[in-house]
């Protein structure tokens, strides 16, 4: 986990991102999750978001069911997910045998830049919405490797939870 996060900052840093504020975590059971993670990142807080939509591998918007939990380590959030239902980047990881460390997250100010600036080095938006104006969020991987980056445009008030 540490190699992979050291080479997402590493990455970040060539292309001039931001600190990386979040790692998430795609976890298979929450309760077993947080039992497990709440010594370290802990008090694991769990957050319903109900279900939600969102662009799927470039297909139109499509509704999806995630359980969250939030934690810290320092300035960085801790996030657990648990794919429930729907298309979606985290029930591709546990298909593919895979649990555990997922993605880094980057704040942006204004997220097409970005993603344009990670496609001209080989990444692919997987994972997209468009909330409102000020608020959208995107997954981008590249091939054979098995960082994903997520990006949060979020420009009004305080970052969701």
């Amino acid at each position: 986990m540490a190699e992979l996060a050291a080479e997402g900052q590493q990455l970040a840093a060539q292309l001039g991102l931001p600190r990386a504020d979040q790692i998430g975590f795609v976890v298979r059971d929450m309760d077993a999750a947080i039992a497990l993670y709440d010594p370290l990142f802990g008090p694991m807080k769990k957050v319903d978001f109900g279900e939600q939509a969102a662009s799927y591998r470039g297909g139109p918007r499509t509704d999806y069911d995630l359980k969250y939990a939030f934690g810290r380590l320092g300035d960085l959030e801790i996030e657990l997910i648990q794919w429930v239902a729907g298309d979606t980047p985290h029930r591709d990881f546990i298909e593919q045998g895979r649990e555990g460390m997922h993605h880094l997250r980057f704040r942006v100010d204004h997220l097409e830049p970005w993603q344009d600036k990670l496609h001209s080095v080989g990444f692919e938006t997987v994972w997209f919405d468009r909330i409102s104006p000020e608020t959208a969020y995107a997954y981008l991987e590249r091939p054979d490797d098995p960082l994903v980056l997520e990006l949060l445009e979020f420009r009004v008030g305080e970052p969701p939870v």
